[in-house]
């Protein structure tokens, strides 16, 4: 008889604390730009992170898997290594064996299979399991075009770690920039010309919502003469 050996905690795993603690830390550092809205989400996001580590669960065995996009990601972790965002990078960077890049969508617009994925860390499908919070990456190739979306029942906020982005083609995001979504806000991000670009992304919602949201593309509607 053979015994099961346990699988490791949180807290046998230095890396991933790093990673955590790293997540906490852009929270806490980035300024809200004097919104209401974004400082509580920040603090929201900080409080879960601290709900987690301290409930130490064991880690979830996910397999790695890589996508066409992450030819790219040694570049994107290059280009962020001497930024302000270098620390997290660094925890990226440590953990890239152990991560399992995703479509998450059940059917991906032709091209977009070639320019973008995402890892989730911390979720109901993450490594690191919560049903509080999903805390993830994602990753685009240079001159992506994300199609528009939203999430039901979900605040996100996306932070540039590197390369540069934009949503809604208002305004520039740079590494150390964070971008808001308030549930059900359409979003549609392009990426610029030359440079990868890789963001950190944390969801809060319902337990509910964040074990069953469905990814969908918000598709034109064709005009009828």
């Amino acid at each position: 008889m053979t015994d099961l050996q346990p699988q490791p905690q949180l807290s046998d795993q230095p890396a991933w604390q790093y990673l955590l603690r790293d997540f906490q830390d852009m929270y806490r550092a980035i300024p809200a730009g004097g919104s209401t809205a974004i400082r509580g989400h920040q603090r929201l996001v900080r409080e879960k992170i601290a709900t987690v580590l301290r409930a130490n669960p064991p880690l979830r065995a996910n397999d790695s898997a890589r996508k066409p996009v992450t030819a790219h990601l040694r570049r994107a972790l290059d280009q962020g290594r001497s930024g302000m965002m270098s620390r997290v990078i660094r925890s990226i960077d440590g953990l890239q064996g152990d991560l399992s890049w995703q479509y998450g969508y059940e059917k991906v617009p032709r091209g977009l299979d070639q320019k973008y994925a995402y890892a989730e860390l911390v979720g109901p499908t993450g490594p690191v399991p919560s049903d509080q919070i999903i805390l993830g990456l994602v990753l685009f190739a240079p001159a992506c075009i994300y199609p528009a979306h939203a999430h039901d029942g979900i605040t996100e906020s996306y932070i540039c770690l590197s390369g540069a982005m934009s949503q809604n083609d208002q305004g520039v995001y740079v590494p150390g920039s964070m971008i808001f979504n308030a549930p059900g806000q359409m979003h549609r991000i392009t990426v610029a010309d030359r440079e990868p670009s890789l963001l950190a992304y944390a969801w809060l919602g319902e337990a509910q919502k964040l074990q069953s949201q469905k990814m969908v593309f918000t598709r034109k509607s064709r005009k009828t003469s």
